[in-house]
């Protein structure tokens, strides 16, 4: 029983720990100006290579800030760098 809980226990902190490394790239630009979006000047805080051409290419919905869905999309998807 106890061999049980401690695999138990590995396989929750591993889960844990793979979904906060998922989540943390998204995470950390910060919504500064409370919105609820993102805006170029607040994703270049943390992606500095991000291009306004790169940053329309993510804004797929053409609203001029990036939705938290569709800055985790740029991010998953390679297109913005650190």
């Amino acid at each position: 029983m106890k061999k049980f809980a401690l695999v138990l226990a590995a396989s929750a902190l591993t889960a844990a720990t793979a979904f906060a490394q998922e989540a943390a790239p998204a995470a950390e630009v910060v919504d500064t100006d409370a919105n609820g979006t993102f805006s170029l000047a607040e994703v270049q805080a943390v992606y500095a290579a991000v291009t306004e051409e790169t940053f329309k290419a993510a804004d797929t919905d053409a609203s001029g800030e990036l939705s938290a869905d569709e800055l985790k999309a740029a991010v998953d998807a390679g297109a913005f760098a650190a």
